[in-house]
């Protein structure tokens, strides 16, 4: 299979090491609009050709894939011109940054019959895919409450580069670039990571925050506007409660992520930051002492191995672009819960009188 990346980024490369390395692919082409980018990338990564112009490259009747490796605005001009030329099409999450345009696409590939992923790559740890079947299977009960985070640290630590120094962090904290935030950016991965095991989320009240963080909140042309902590309260179709988290000020975390889902017959957890395929159960009689065990999850097949298996297959895996759309759904009613909101502020310094009886 030759398949051609669009976008020539930092999540451009890992999306070219990682189809690099699958038997029977070959990536022969990336397209940027900075062609000098492109260009360096290619030579970077051994890609045979570099373009500056995206119709010139999907013209080519010898690709049949592409990975849309593109800033977060750009995902829905970009991917439809994909699907339009007959193209199998792996795009990097959030689908689009509005659940219209994002449902435009899920159509659109459904349309045009082309196998069309959502990079969701948290899906790949075996540890999230063993949690699922456990829900499933009635292991934990009825699923009562779920608590879900995010935790980045890369406004605080240098371990990820200089995000006041490097285009490829400020974008992401500039709504005029295209960015929505840490809600965008991994609150998509987290409210996926919550749901994927549990079911859908059909409630949700959300705090958004954009913290200061430069002299006028602005570095060059970046307006760092976009925000970086959010909060949800969230409701599932099962009845359960939970609570979902991302931010980029967790001290201490690089890039972590846990979920816990308690149910009437038993618990799970997951963190990633301690093993991509281990969970922690509590089960059975286990409950009455809380007693947890660790469980070794069998492996699974990264994204990009079952994005190819699927165009050989001609069976859409999941998550497919309407995945994509039901989570926007989600992240649009988080923005506007945001905007509507409804909290309710104290009177601040004064000291109750203690109750008498």
């Amino acid at each position: 299979m030759r398949l051609a990346i669009i976008g020539a980024g930092s999540m451009a490369g890992e999306h070219a090491k990682h189809f690099g390395r699958l038997p029977g692919v070959e990536v022969v082409a990336v397209c940027d609009m900075d062609g000098d980018r492109a260009h360096a990338f290619a030579e970077r990564h051994g890609i045979p050709e570099a373009y500056a112009d995206l119709g010139a490259m999907l013209a080519r009747d010898d690709i049949q894939a592409v990975s849309n490796a593109t800033p977060d605005g750009v995902h829905k001009a970009t991917s439809l011109a994909a699907i339009a030329a007959g193209k199998h099409i792996l795009c990097e999450k959030p689908l689009a940054t509005n659940e219209a345009d994002a449902r435009e696409m899920a159509v659109a590939a459904q349309q045009a019959g082309v196998i069309n992923m959502i990079n969701l790559s948290y899906r790949d740890a075996p540890a999230i895919q063993h949690a699922r079947e456990l829900v499933a299977s009635g292991a934990l009960g009825r699923v009562m409450h779920v608590d879900a985070s995010y935790r980045q640290s890369w406004l605080v630590s240098h371990a990820w580069g200089r995000w006041d120094q490097d285009s490829q962090w400020l974008w992401r904290l500039s709504e005029g670039h295209g960015s929505k935030g840490v809600l965008g950016d991994v609150g998509v991965h987290i409210l996926d990571f919550a749901s994927f095991p549990v079911g859908d989320i059909t409630k949700v009240n959300c705090r958004l925050k954009c913290f200061d963080k430069a002299p006028g909140n602005r570095i060059d042309d970046y307006v760092l506007d976009a925000n970086d902590s959010a909060l949800m309260q969230v409701e599932f179709a099962g009845g359960a409660l939970g609570t979902v988290q991302a931010t980029r000020w967790a001290t201490g975390h690089h890039n972590a992520l846990t979920l816990s889902v308690h149910g009437d017959q038993g618990a799970l957890r997951v963190d990633l930051d301690a093993a991509r395929d281990k969970l922690q159960v509590c089960l059975g009689e286990d409950v009455h002492p809380a007693r947890w065990t660790t469980l070794e999850a069998p492996a699974t097949p990264s994204i990009y191995q079952r994005f190819v298996d699927s165009i050989a297959s001609g069976h859409n895996d999941q998550p497919d672009f309407a995945r994509g759309a039901a989570l926007q759904k989600v992240l649009d009613a988080c923005f506007l819960s945001h905007a509507e909101d409804r909290s309710q502020a104290l009177a601040g310094g004064e000291v109750a009188e203690p109750v008498t009886a």
